[in-house]
């Protein structure tokens, strides 16, 4: 790394680092503020709200850190242009784009750390949070029966019954109903059934099947072990759609707490959902990989901003910051409204900010003098 690599960054992430702290204390302040009857009704102690509120940050920094990076960038671009030291750095040769190299490192390590947060940190957050909130009270409990029942419908057209235990991936009860191509129909019945090795193995299976349009079985298959290599469902898909059903049984569960990969795999599974399911779950899965880029835009957006500022007061980046966040949460849920309701595809709808924003950032950019 450059002298003048290392001299950029210090001089952006000390800024970084006053405006994610500050931001993460007005955003946690505001938080306890307007839950504070809620965590009296449960009787929370001290210890217990700090627990309560650490276990919720990756919800707070998928808000805070994209506006932190935008004032920060803003602010370090706009001090060097003041003292004249972008001037110099370029009259010695070095272009916009190498100068600005450093700030688009912190951006892309900041949007993959937000989507890995997104992904793995998140999801678990919401359940951690509900454990602490109810500890004292009867409103949470642990769950004495592990097993969950699944529905769904294959992409090949198997109809699933099945119970399913998130931790083991076990299943119990399972009932599978579906049509061959020559129109004969397969009941498939298994007291229980693992994955391993990538496959389904079965216990205590019953078998039927049906000739077209008959009533009763034509042949019957029983064995106490059997691998059905056929039925592609994977654990994680299964998974996925009972995360999605949960989720959408709490009204007050954020549904950015649903990854991409549960998402990924509940379209997976449910091949024959209606048009208009099928475009709200795509618009969400586009906006899961959109929103952490965020944070690479908005360092695209403060180069062209800051470097040409020249001699303007500090408060200006303030003002523009306030004014570009505002118009991208807006820009935001138009895009997100636009894919789900099918005006756009639901990549678009999606990435409609990040592109609109990402490509201001480009032409402005490249229009510095």
């Amino acid at each position: 790394m450059r002298l003048l690599d290392r001299y950029l960054l210090r001089e952006l992430v000390t800024p970084l680092a006053f405006c994610l702290g500050g931001f993460l204390v007005f955003w946690i302040s505001f938080d306890l503020f307007d839950k504070l009857n809620v965590l009296q009704e449960h009787k929370l102690h001290a210890g217990d709200v700090i627990a309560y509120e650490l276990v919720r940050l990756p919800e707070f920094l998928g808000v805070v850190l994209p506006v932190a990076l935008l004032l920060a960038a803003l602010y370090s671009l706009t001090q060097h242009a003041r003292h004249h030291e972008l001037t110099a750095i370029r009259a010695a040769g070095v272009s916009l784009w190498r100068l600005a190299a450093p700030y688009l490192a912190v951006g892309v390590a900041a949007s993959s750390g937000l989507f890995a947060g997104n992904e793995f940190w998140s999801p678990r957050s919401a359940e951690m949070a509900e454990r602490i909130l109810y500890r004292y009270s009867r409103g949470w409990t642990a769950k004495t029966n592990p097993f969950e029942k699944v529905y769904f419908v294959t992409r090949s057209s198997q109809k699933w019954s099945a119970d399913f235990n998130q931790q083991t991936r076990e299943l119990r009860e399972v009932n599978i109903d579906w049509q061959k191509p020559d129109g004969s129909r397969v009941g498939f019945f298994a007291k229980g059934g693992i994955w391993t090795n990538r496959v389904w193995v079965f216990s205590n299976v019953q078998m039927n099947v049906f000739r077209a349009g008959g009533l009763f079985p034509e042949n019957r298959v029983f064995t106490n072990v059997m691998a059905m290599p056929e039925f592609a469902e994977t654990p994680e898909q299964i998974m996925s759609d009972l995360k999605i059903s949960q989720q959408s049984r709490k009204v007050h569960v954020e549904l950015t707490q649903i990854p991409f990969s549960a998402l990924y795999n509940y379209l997976r599974l449910h091949p024959e959902m209606p048009a208009e399911q099928r475009r709200w779950v795509t618009t969400q899965m586009h906006s899961r990989l959109a929103v952490p880029w965020t944070c690479l835009v908005v360092v695209m957006l403060a180069i062209p901003f800051g470097a040409a500022s020249g001699r303007r007061n500090v408060f200006v980046g303030v003002a523009g910051s306030v004014f570009i966040c505002f118009t991208y949460f807006v820009l935001q849920q138009v895009g997100l409204a636009m894919g789900a309701g099918g005006q756009v595809p639901p990549w678009l709808g999606a990435w409609l900010p990040n592109i609109f924003f990402g490509a201001a950032g480009l032409i402005l950019t490249f229009r510095v003098r």
